[in-house]
């Protein structure tokens, strides 16, 4: 039986913080890129020059997509819903040690980084704009 379903991709809604939010990621996580930002132009709904839709790659594996909502909601973010990202070994424990600091900055520290017996290297971290990430060195 094949799929109607063509792609399942994590949608990230901020109040204005979406560029900001995805330049630091691309910036942090190794191999990450911004694919493509649309902005809001002259008369439409969001504000001129916010995002409308973009797309970002993180870590080379995964799409996410994130938008500016220019309707205010009751609601942000929460850890029960993160981002799981596996470090792979060889590249030691420095790159976590450098992507849960930056991430942390400005954020929250759900679990530092430290053995857990799941893993050696751990730390759940909510960054500045409020994203739950989950870092792991396999």
């Amino acid at each position: 039986m094949s799929s109607m379903i063509t792609s399942v991709t994590p949608f990230l809604m901020f109040e204005g913080d979406a560029e900001a939010a995805l330049s630091l990621y691309v910036q942090t996580i190794p191999g990450s890129n911004i694919i493509s930002i649309t902005r809001y132009g002259p008369g439409e709904a969001g504000t001129e020059g916010k995002v409308s839709m973009a797309r970002a790659n993180i870590g080379g594996v995964l799409e996410v997509m994130a938008t500016d909502s220019y309707v205010k909601h009751a609601f942000n973010f929460t850890p029960s819903l993160s981002l799981f990202v596996n470090f792979k070994e060889e590249h030691g424990d420095g790159a976590i040690d450098r992507v849960v600091s930056t991430l942390s900055e400005g954020g929250s520290v759900l679990m530092p980084l430290d053995n857990y017996g799941f893993s050696r290297r751990f730390a759940w971290v909510n960054d500045r704009f409020g994203v739950s990430w989950q870092l792991n060195l396999t």
